[in-house]
C-alpha cells in the first residue's frame, strides 16, 4: 500500500515538474531597450520632471496670489521631493498636473523596485511671490 501511494505521489510530482512551455529556440537576450536598469529608470524620471518644468511658466503674473508651488517627486519615505513654482495665469495647470502625476508614478515605482529610502521630515511648499511679472520662491 505504501509503495503504491509513493509511486502515485512521484507520478504527480513528475507531471507537475514537466516544462509545458517550449523552450525559446532563439537563445537571445531581450533587447537593451527592454531591460531596465536603475540608471535608465532614473533618467526616465528626470525626463518626465524636465517635461513638467517646461510646462510650468513663471512669467505673466503681477499678483503673488497668482503664483503657485506644485509638489513633484516622491521620496522613499513619502512626500514630495521638490516643488515647481509657476504662474497659474500662463501655465496650462491641467497639463502640468498630468505630467507631475506621471513623474510621481514613475518615481514611486522606482522607489519600490530599488528599495529607495529617505528621511521622513515633512517638506512644506515654499512661499511664492510675483516680482516684476515673474513668480519665484521666497
Amino acid at each position: 500500500m505504501r509503495r503504491s501511494v509513493l509511486v502515485g505521489c512521484l507520478a504527480i510530482l513528475a507531471s507537475c515538474n514537466r516544462n509545458t512551455v517550449p523552450p525559446d529556440s532563439s537563445n537571445s537576450t531581450p533587447p537593451a531597450s527592454a531591460v531596465s536598469s536603475e540608471e535608465s529608470d532614473r533618467k526616465a524620471i528626470e525626463k518626465l520632471e524636465a517635461e513638467a518644468r517646461s510646462i510650468a511658466k513663471t512669467d505673466g503674473c503681477v499678483a503673488s496670489s497668482d503664483c503657485r508651488a506644485a509638489p513633484i517627486g516622491v521620496r522613499g519615505c513619502g512626500g514630495p521631493r521638490d516643488f515647481i513654482v509657476y504662474c497659474a495665469k500662463t501655465t496650462d495647470s491641467a497639463s502640468l498636473a498630468r505630467k507631475i502625476a506621471s513623474a510621481d508614478s514613475a518615481e514611486s515605482a522606482f522607489n519600490l523596485k530599488y528599495k529607495i529610502g529617505s528621511t521622513c521630515e515633512l517638506r512644506m511648499p515654499p512661499a511664492v511671490q510675483a516680482s516684476n511679472g515673474i513668480c519665484s520662491a521666497n
